[in-house]
């Protein structure tokens, strides 16, 4: 019986080599090579003439072959806990846009758990994934900790954390921020400041909290204990509801403006005025707050800068050497607005 063998199927037609671009414009092969790799030793001219040969032709620059010549990829990785707060997609915008601009590209591993397992794994994603250097958007002590080990021979910039010394770490400041906001109501004269604190192992929320103890006792003042949600505005609506209910509370400064929000919400719903009752601060200012009823005085982040600073940073180790680890600390204001005034008991 005689085997039937199945045509070979024919062989896609070849893509347009550089040369193929070479030959249009005019040039050498080396003038395109220059062009695609982003060299400015290109008269203008020229470089007008190889471009427009390369969209005519449809030629691509084959990214792998540049890399192995390079030794970059051009690619940035990115580990973080949740896309779901405002903080975190902020910053991870900030990164994108300042990313691109450079010419990088970005691969986003989340990492589901707080856990030291959790995040190796995500490290060793991302270095399979052929990244240039690590962006890690993590707010927890977990990064802080002797026994996880990030990435060896990787430029690495830590957002959001910082009692590591071996690597670089931007962050706003949190610090600054708390201090203007329980200082902002102290001013207007209430006794003391109540805090709704963000969830227990955020750098952040730790740094607020740590800050807002510090400005009381600065001042001589009570320190209330402390309320402890989890960034959200359902969980300021819960303690909300037991603030509105303690008529000796006049002052809250919510960790961010999602759990002012639902503070707020709670109050309203319990007959209690803001802010002829209950002033309230929050942290983030995010676009939306301004819109809140009464819209919310709030701590201002830059998180755009945050993201360039954080790019421009990694950059100069990826590009150039390794640097000193540094910590750039981004500058907050406070924004007032209406949901802040003098206490019940003030003339």
């Amino acid at each position: 019986m005689t085997e039937t063998i199945p045509p070979r199927a024919p062989r896609p037609a070849r893509g347009p080599s550089m040369a193929d671009v070479a030959e249009r414009a005019g040039v050498s092969t080396q003038t395109v090579s220059r062009v695609a790799n982003g060299l400015t030793n290109v008269e203008p001219a020229t470089r007008d003439r190889v471009l427009q040969a390369m969209q005519v032709l449809g030629y691509r620059p084959n990214k792998a072959a540049r890399a192995l010549r390079s030794g970059r990829f051009r690619n940035i990785g990115i580990t973080m806990f949740t896309l779901s707060t405002y903080g975190n997609m902020r910053t991870l915008d900030g990164i994108t846009v300042a990313a691109a601009a450079a010419g990088y590209s970005i691969t986003l591993v989340p990492v589901r758990d707080p856990t030291q397992e959790a995040v190796s794994s995500a490290f060793t994603n991302l270095v399979e994934q052929a990244v240039d250097g690590i962006i890690l958007l993590i707010e927890a002590h977990l990064v802080d900790n002797s026994e996880v080990e990030l990435p060896p021979g990787l430029p690495v910039v830590v957002v959001d954390s910082g009692a590591r010394a071996d690597y670089p770490v931007v962050d706003n400041d949190q610090t600054e921020g708390a201090r203007l906001a329980t200082q902002h109501l102290l001013d207007l004269g209430h006794d003391t400041v109540w805090h709704v604190a963000g969830p227990e192992g955020s750098y952040p929320a730790s740094r607020r909290h740590e800050s807002w103890r510090d400005t009381l006792q600065a001042h001589g003042r009570a320190v209330p204990p402390l309320f402890r949600g989890d960034w959200t505005a359902a969980s300021g609506h819960a303690l909300g509801l037991e603030i509105a209910h303690r008529p000796e509370i006049t002052a809250v400064f919510a960790a961010n403006d999602a759990m002012a929000l639902g503070i707020m919400s709670a109050l309203h719903e319990s007959g209690r005025r803001i802010p002829q009752d209950v002033s309230i601060v929050g942290f983030d200012d995010m676009a939306e707050s301004d819109s809140f009823w009464p819209p919310l005085t709030t701590v201002h982040q830059d998180f755009d800068l945050v993201g360039q600073r954080s790019i421009e940073i990694l950059l100069e180790e990826i590009e150039h050497a390794p640097i000193v680890p540094v910590r750039s600390i981004v500058p907050v204001r406070l924004v007032l607005r209406a949901s802040t005034g003098t206490p019940p008991h003030a003339p």
